[in-house]
Parts: C-alpha cells; structure tokens; sequence
C-alpha cells in the first residue's frame, strides 16, 4: 500500500476543503503530510518535512503541520517559529487527544478533519484573517514514500 491510498479519494477531498474553510478564518497556513512509516523520532520527521514542503516561508511564518506516519501509528503537530512565539506550549495537546480519540476508532479522515479545523480555530485568534490574504501553500495532501 501506498500512503495515497491509505484515504479513499472522497476522503483526501473532504480533508482539503476543511483546509480551505479552516484558512478562511486565519492568516494561518495548514498542510497534512501522509507517509507510510518513519524511521526517526515522528517530531524530527516532521519537521524535515515541514521544511521540505517550504512551509518556513510563509510571510507571518505561521505554518502548521499535521504529519502522519501510518505503519508507525504516530503523528506530530507543529507550527512554525511565528506561532510558536505567540501560543502556549500546550497548544496542540487539545487538538493532538481528541484526533488521537478518533484514530483509536480508526476514523482517521474524521480525525485529521478535526484536527485541521481545530487548527483553524486556534489559529484565528493570534493570526485572524485579514483582507489582503494569500493562500502561500497548497491546500492539496502531500504523500511521502
């Protein structure tokens, strides 16, 4: 099995437009990074590929990743250096247990879903959307090996 199939496609789908609607609320940038296994520590992975993705080039660097490694029933949430500067360092944990509650359901896209809109509603408090905003980074789920 590839990471690609590990979400039906109706499934990818529903997760990219949570993104969008999630980054409707926030200057705040989402990506979900799906890979089959990970043969590190999940946060170092995570963040490779966080910078892999580019997503440390957004203007408020005030990108968030939900990165998940399949076959090692992990995952990760981190933010870029403009939200960590601004968040408690409990941020994510909220977000990170109730996803975990559903992915001992195994409803993983329900899940991740949660997680993304959780992300956009902490997200719209320190980085609320303004006017002038451009979505920097794809919506799309990026799939490793």
């Amino acid at each position: 099995m590839k990471a690609s199939d590990f979400l039906t496609k109706e499934q990818q789908q529903a997760i990219v437009e949570a993104i969008a609607e999630a980054e409707k609320q926030t200057s705040g940038e989402i990506r979900v990074h799906l890979e089959m296994s990970c043969n590190e520590d999940v946060l170092d992975r995570a963040v490779k590929v966080f910078e892999k993705l580019g997503m440390h080039k957004t203007r408020e660097r005030n990108g968030v990743l939900i990165y998940i490694a399949i076959r090692n029933r992990e995952f990760a949430i981190i933010g870029d250096a403009g939200i960590n500067a601004k968040v408690p360092p409990s941020f994510w944990e909220e977000t990170k247990n109730t996803m975990i509650s559903y992915f001992k359901e195994e409803k993983y896209a329900e899940g991740i879903i949660h997680g993304i809109r959780s992300a956009g509603e902490h997200l719209k408090k320190y980085f609320p959307y303004r006017q002038d905003d451009v979505n920097e980074l794809s919506d799309e789920i990026s799939f490793g090996s």
